[in-house]
């Protein structure tokens, strides 16, 4: 194998197809001494381990739902098993076959789209060797499209084929804070009041969501953000928040870009501000881009249902 992170695509239409990709990615990372680890639905994994055999028991499976949702969970999961297994392996290398779920929204999709365009920087210190299978029979054309941009190579018809549509993450499209405020109230201008900020949010959000104590922990993970933007030397940005796809969304802009690859901020951090993780745990969704135009951190959590009653106000 190969020194560094090697990140490739697969597209399979069949089961057939699948096995074809995956029983020899297993047996041969086995036949290395390399620990493999198989994240993919439960079908997927039924057909894997009985067509492994008897080598089934050398392998780990996981189904994609429980190894991580988001995409810094799985991020951080596919780091945590590289850091507990190369010691153990001749190579130093691990080998992970990872089909995340990717149920939801075009703004899920989105969020997965980002994440497998900066699985290439986070985790390019590692020795990882990943295979990401898309389904077409249940992927649309958007997701094939998005496959192709974000992995560096694709297994082909059992060949490893470099992707002439692969962006570099640094030139990859972000998620972004695709709808600006629709007035001047709506927006706040951050500036360095951290109490200001913090109840310009509530304001708007509060009524909205579900219950206090999602609005509480709204508030949380807002200044969360706020403080990994202090963080990294970015005392001012454009702060609003709306409603969208049944969410509470806030979006925090800074003309500013962050220093260093926005995504390492999702992983914990040794102090208090250096990094967005538990804004992360808290939040149903969350996105960072950062790049020459800027730094853009969008957040939100599940809106109150039409018809329901307001949440309670102190």
């Amino acid at each position: 194998m190969e020194p560094g992170f090697r990140h490739q695509g697969c597209l399979y239409g069949s089961d057939a197809d699948f096995l074809a990709v995956a029983v020899p990615f297993a047996q041969d990372g086995l036949r290395r001494g390399e620990p493999v680890l198989v994240t993919t639905t439960a079908a997927n994994l039924e057909l894997l381990h009985a067509a492994m055999g008897a080598d089934a028991g050398r392998i780990a499976f996981a189904e994609s739902a429980y190894v991580g949702r988001r995409p810094a969970q799985l991020a951080d999961a596919l780091h945590r098993y590289w850091t507990r297994h190369r010691s153990t392996a001749p190579t130093g290398a691990v080998r992970i076959l990872a089909e995340p779920a990717r149920a939801g929204d075009s703004r899920d999709q989105a969020a997965w789209q980002q994440a497998e365009a900066e699985f290439n920087v986070a985790l390019a210190g590692t020795r990882i060797w990943m295979i990401c299978p898309y389904d077409t029979r249940t992927a649309g054309a958007g997701v094939v499209a998005d496959a192709r941009r974000t992995h560096p190579e694709c297994v082909v018809d059992g060949e490893i084929r470099p992707s002439a549509q692969f962006t570099a993450p640094a030139e990859a499209d972000g998620a972004g804070a695709d709808a600006p405020p629709r007035t001047a109230a709506d927006l706040f201008r951050f500036e360095g009041d951290l109490v200001a900020v913090r109840r310009h949010v509530l304001e708007r959000a509060s009524a909205l969501l579900r219950s206090e104590d999602t609005a509480t922990l709204f508030g949380i993970a807002v200044g969360e953000a706020i403080a990994y933007l202090l963080d990294h030397g970015i005392d001012r940005a454009a702060v609003w928040v709306r409603p969208a796809a049944g969410r509470v969304v806030c979006t925090l802009h800074s003309d500013r870009p962050v220093d260093g690859p926005a995504f390492y901020g999702l992983r914990p951090a040794a102090r208090p501000g250096a990094s967005l993780w538990m804004t992360d745990q808290i939040c149903e969704w969350l996105d960072i881009s950062s790049d020459v135009a800027g730094c853009t951190i969008e957040l939100a959590m599940r809106q109150r249902p039409a018809g329901a009653a307001q949440p309670a106000q102190e």
